[in-house]
């Protein structure tokens, strides 16, 4: 566990509107946002400016504590504002991912029943209110009519809550489904914060990145509402994140703490790190024992480098972790993590600090937090991994039903996930059990297991396994640019997809041989996170 003593909470911190209170008014005249790229940039002053005028658009438009308000745009300072508003009014925060169509967003909209949509002004909604520039799309108001500029430390004070009361409302996007609406308490966001204060130990005033949707629970605890609360300086990128753009970012901000998602640090790795082990001269270097420690070390160098260098560990999170990459991240000694969460925890239910961290696992149960096996030998025999305390959902919106089968009696979130657990109480997650597939002689097939073992085993981008009848099959795709650099063209690849699959056969266990191997032209669909839409695939 991290402790460098610059914890920022106290016992006394019970509140976590009290804490955004607190923030604003200790972080006064510090930089609090700025659009990564742009010249937009706002003190914690101004927003507490752009708080109080939307607390007084949201009086004149009727709203009461409890209404919610929707918020839909990409990662931007306004979307950041907008978020702090809704919460410090005591309205109900309704995020929803941008990359949804707009037939979803509206469909979110009214299920929640939102009174408000903030965001992009193309939306169809009767109540909008452009976040890109602060009026009402109807052209009725502004929040720039709202003159606040004289407003002082001592006229913020914002809305008392109850900690059971609902905060959020989050639409998951969901691989295996359908959208469901997870009700958080402020008790969640309080609970999250707090372990991230207690775990990761950042310093007020140090600079962040955000880089993940933050209407995606992941992104929003641990890139802008946790440094928000200890007063860091958040850097939104509001450009897609692709490897260029996001290497340029953290060269440029040196963010102090680093989250991501697994296909981000899987993207670098492959595409810088991999082709440079896999020549002829590093293959000869690395048998000679005293210069294997050498490039280890140089890679590790140049990997820190690549993000930042003055991060104190990278938080992998939010879908599997390809085990090749994972391994060369241990060997070298770099300081990376695997957590794991959901939405339904608002997000963390494991970590462990990256000088504990053991491979291939997700660490062990967060503080305020229990977690179990569902099996009668939790070492060995893979069980539902089910957690409950604190940081847990009070349920599904206008879904009592889907509510009672994800919480019991004893207040057990069963979180659909299958995994063991160590003596030292370290998680290691199987798959999921939506997913988890029934050989023909009974045995339990993990599709997640089976894909690893095809993505390291090959070349293939990406890959989903499916089941039908009795049999396996492995849908793959590879990408034009690793067509390009192997001098390979897709029709050839096609060609010779027996081959490729008698191969990857050799490297699974007999239950789990694969009886088609089929190229996909196209990318799988995947949710805002990058998770792939395996119902789709069949």
């Amino acid at each position: 566990m991290r402790d460098n003593g610059t914890h920022v909470f106290t016992k006394a911190d019970t509140s976590i509107i009290g804490i955004i209170e607190s923030s604003i008014k200790k972080g006064w005249d510090k930089v609090a946002y700025s659009d990564y790229g742009t010249d937009i940039e706002y003190t914690y002053a101004d927003v507490a400016r752009k708080i109080a005028a939307l607390h007084s658009l949201f009086n004149d438009l009727g709203l009461k504590p409890g209404d919610k308000i929707a918020l839909c745009d990409k990662n931007s300072s306004n979307w950041a504002i907008s978020y702090i508003a809704i919460l410090t009014y005591g309205t109900v925060v309704v995020p929803i991912l941008s990359d949804f169509s707009v037939e979803q967003i509206q469909n979110i909209y009214e299920h929640s029943d939102s009174k408000l949509m903030i965001g992009r002004a193309d939306l169809p909604m009767k109540s909008l209110l452009d976040v890109a520039n602060w009026t009402m799309v109807n052209g009725k108001q502004s929040i720039e009519t709202y003159d606040f500029s004289g407003l002082k430390k001592s006229d913020v004070k914002y809305f008392n809550e109850n900690p059971e009361d609902v905060a959020l409302i989050s639409y998951t996007s969901g691989s295996t489904g359908h959208s469901k609406g997870v009700m958080l308490p402020y008790r969640s966001l309080w609970s999250n914060v707090i372990f991230a204060d207690e775990r990761l130990g950042l310093k007020p005033e140090v600079n962040v990145m955000s880089l993940l949707p933050m209407a995606h629970m992941y992104g929003m605890a641990f890139e802008f509402l946790y440094e928000f609360c200890i007063r860091c300086h958040v850097y939104f990128l509001t450009k897609t994140p692709s490897p260029a753009v996001i290497l340029k970012a953290f060269s440029d901000v040196k963010p102090k703490l680093v989250i991501a998602v697994p296909l981000i640090i899987e993207k670098i790795v492959q595409s810088k790190v991999f082709p440079v082990l896999r020549t002829k001269k590093i293959r000869l270097l690395m048998k000679l024992p005293f210069m294997k420690g050498v490039i280890y070390s140089r890679i590790k160098e140049q990997l820190t480098k690549a993000f930042g260098g003055e991060f104190y560990e990278v938080i992998v999170g939010g879908a599997a972790f390809n085990k090749d990459v994972e391994n060369l991240l241990a060997a070298i000694k770099f300081p990376y993590v695997v957590g794991y969460g959901m939405t339904e925890c608002g997000p963390i239910i494991c970590y462990e600090d990256w000088h504990l961290f053991v491979k291939n696992s997700c660490g062990k149960p967060a503080p305020r937090m229990e977690v179990k096996i569902d099996s009668a030998d939790p070492e060995k025999v893979p069980g539902e991994i089910i957690t409950r305390g604190t940081n847990v959902m009070l349920g599904y919106y206008k879904n009592e039903e889907e509510t009672r089968e994800a919480i019991d009696e004893d207040g057990w979130l069963h979180t659909g996930d299958l995994g063991t657990m160590d003596k030292e109480g370290n998680v290691f997650i199987r798959g999921r059990k939506k997913t988890m597939l029934l050989g023909a002689n009974g045995q339990n097939v993990y599709p997640e297991e089976i894909e690893d073992i095809i993505l390291t085993q090959s070349y293939f981008d990406e890959c989903v396994v499916v089941q039908r009848g009795e049999k396996l099959a492995a849908l793959v795709y590879v990408s034009d640019e690793n067509l390009q650099s192997r001098g390979m063209t897709r029709e050839g690849v096609r060609a010779d997809m027996n081959r490729y699959r008698g191969h990857l056969n050799k490297m699974l266990p007999k239950f789990a041989n694969l009886s088609a191997l089929e190229l996909q032209d196209e990318p799988f669909e995947k949710t805002p996170k990058r998770s792939i839409r395996r119902y789709l695939y069949k």
